[in-house]
């Protein structure tokens, strides 16, 4: 091969062109396509795993969604409840033939239900009154519930031997949170969505509540303004007769529709029957 000073200088320019052209040259065909291939695998698999990991994170709030919108209608949740033991039997027994309970059956204004068996059975575990204070020796038996929508609302339970404050008395703070529940579900029938918070709750104890009692949460709406409801109720000893029994606390509350509650799912609107 000649040396390159011995190389003619046209020579030389011609070598140098085409050594760039030789080197810059386009990828064949068959490269092409396999790059393409390889952008376009590489792309799928990207959007796999990426779908993949969406979904998976997602997995649990979609099923959630769904069993909350697919949940039991008032009439169903009472006839799902099986009593797991002789006890629960005989205390869902004596509730559910009570003279009281009867008269509400009765009567057409009033809808009967079991609300907190609307729950998913994946969020019970999670939920105060739905899940942790139900159980044996606490509220066995899940409450039974008649409403007048909007208006009036009679809830009828036992509270057994472990929910104390002092041994023999059912601790206030629980019947608390039982007239927070009760008012607030009268209630919030009245309201433009029908969700609300707790904006004050004012409580009168009158009587010790001895546990390993059967009781009556009555509560009536008061006053709507707007989103706004105001309720008031209390819990009696529940007696052999519909007559009132003896009354343990009193209370009355506040409730107001947040703002945004347009935009939130209306979960368990549906068919109540």
């Amino acid at each position: 091969m000649p040396h390159a000073d011995s190389v003619a200088p046209s020579t030389r320019i011609r070598l140098s062109q085409q050594y760039v052209t030789d080197t810059s040259a386009s990828p064949s065909p068959s490269l092409r396509r396999a790059r393409l291939r390889r952008i376009i695998t590489i792309g799928a698999f990207s959007i796999f795993f990426t779908s993949a990991g969406f979904l998976i994170a997602t997995a649990p709030a979609i099923a959630s969604i769904i069993a909350l919108m697919s949940a039991p209608t008032d009439a169903e949740s009472v006839a799902m409840y099986s009593a797991p033991n002789d006890i629960a039997a005989a205390l869902n027994s004596y509730i559910n033939n009570h003279p009281l309970t009867r008269s509400l059956r009765a009567d057409p204004a009033w809808t009967e239900s079991r609300p907190h068996l609307r729950y998913p059975e994946n969020h019970r575990k999670h939920s105060l009154t739905a899940g942790t204070l139900l159980g044996p020796g606490k509220i066995p038996v899940p409450p039974l519930v008649f409403i007048e929508e909007g208006k009036r609302l009679v809830s009828m339970s036992y509270l057994g031997t472990d929910l104390c404050g002092h041994i023999g008395i059912v601790h206030g703070g629980l019947l608390a949170t039982l007239l927070d529940e009760g008012l607030a579900r009268c209630g919030f029938a009245a309201l433009p969505n029908k969700i609300g918070v707790t904006a004050s709750l004012t409580i009168n104890y009158r009587k010790p509540a001895p546990a390993g009692s059967f009781i009556v949460l009555k509560a009536e709406t008061t006053k709507v303004e707007g989103r706004k409801v105001w309720v008031k109720g209390r819990i009696e000893i529940l007696g052999e007769s519909e007559e009132p029994g003896m009354v343990l606390v009193e209370a009355e509350g506040l409730f107001i529709e947040p703002k945004y509650a347009k935009s939130l799912p209306k979960l368990f609107e549906g068919p109540k029957s």
